[in-house]
């Protein structure tokens, strides 16, 4: 991974890859960071024009703003400082309901959404795995054990639900463990900060949504997501719904070739060419 630049705003970003396209922007889930794209990010960018960034508060985009902030704006401000009018965005969890509000703050911007899976600012429903969730990682941070609440993150999200750990590869845990414990570290660096709220909520405004939408769900993932996936797809009719029953909450993570065949071939049937 080489080194990022950072935006005036402080956003790490990296952008590599063939002029001329329209950009494929990458959105990092809440237990991770930029190098969760680290299996397609070669391969990528040898043949498109492509940017992922760190979120405020994970990665390397851990300066405080000093005033009101949202994610979303620091996306836009990012790719405003990039030259960027016109992306397909690609969003992960966190980062699809980060992706959703982007899209919906500048309507023309988004050529595509690909939510994998859907989370984040648009999850409903806190279902009972949500719950034993928040309790776990709570009472960690709570005792300020970091190694207990990046577990409960990997048993949530990575693992997930009806298996084992040793049905997840091990480099796979170990990524997040890194990304997650990283997100902690930055948070507690950043202390108490003024971030706003996207108002009206991404949830209520999906018909807004002008961009083909996909979403790609795990057999594993908790329910919250998969009542989330649900709920987008009846706001949305044309969206286009894939699940792979073998994943949990990081299908990129999990099966990174397919995913990028996946990606390659829902960025190939829409225009990507500027202007066409």
């Amino acid at each position: 991974m080489s080194a990022p630049r950072h935006t005036p705003h402080g956003i790490a970003y990296e952008r590599a890859g063939r002029d001329g396209d329209v950009p494929i922007v990458l959105l990092h889930d809440g237990v991770a960071d930029r190098t969760m794209w680290d299996a397609q990010w070669d391969t990528l960018t040898a043949g498109s024009d492509v940017v992922r960034l760190d979120l405020r508060g994970f990665g390397e985009s851990g300066r405080p703003p000093g005033a009101t902030w949202s994610h979303a704006e620091d996306v836009l401000s990012t790719l405003d400082h990039l030259g960027i009018t016109r992306c397909h965005l690609v969003g992960a969890s966190f980062g699809a309901g980060v992706a959703s509000e982007v899209a919906l703050s500048r309507p023309g911007l988004a050529r595509s959404l690909l939510l994998c899976p859907p989370g984040g600012s648009l999850l409903a429903e806190l279902t009972e795995d949500l719950k034993n969730f928040f309790a776990a990682e709570k009472s960690a941070l709570a005792a300020r054990d970091l190694d207990a609440a990046v577990e409960a993150n990997i048993a949530t999200w990575v693992v997930g639900r009806d298996r084992a750990p040793s049905d997840v590869p091990s480099g796979v845990q170990d990524h997040v463990r890194r990304m997650q414990r990283r997100a902690f570290e930055v948070a507690e660096s950043l202390g108490e900060t003024g971030e706003a709220e996207f108002a009206p909520p991404a949830l209520e405004r999906l018909p807004d949504l002008t961009a083909p939408v996909l979403i790609l769900i795990g057999g594993h993932d908790l329910d919250t997501t998969h009542d989330c996936a649900e709920r987008i797809c009846r706001a949305l009719p044309d969206a286009r719904r894939v699940d792979w029953p073998d994943v949990a909450h990081l299908p990129s993570m999990e099966r990174p070739a397919d995913f990028l065949a996946l990606l390659t071939e829902w960025v190939a049937h829409h225009p990507n060419r500027e202007g066409t």
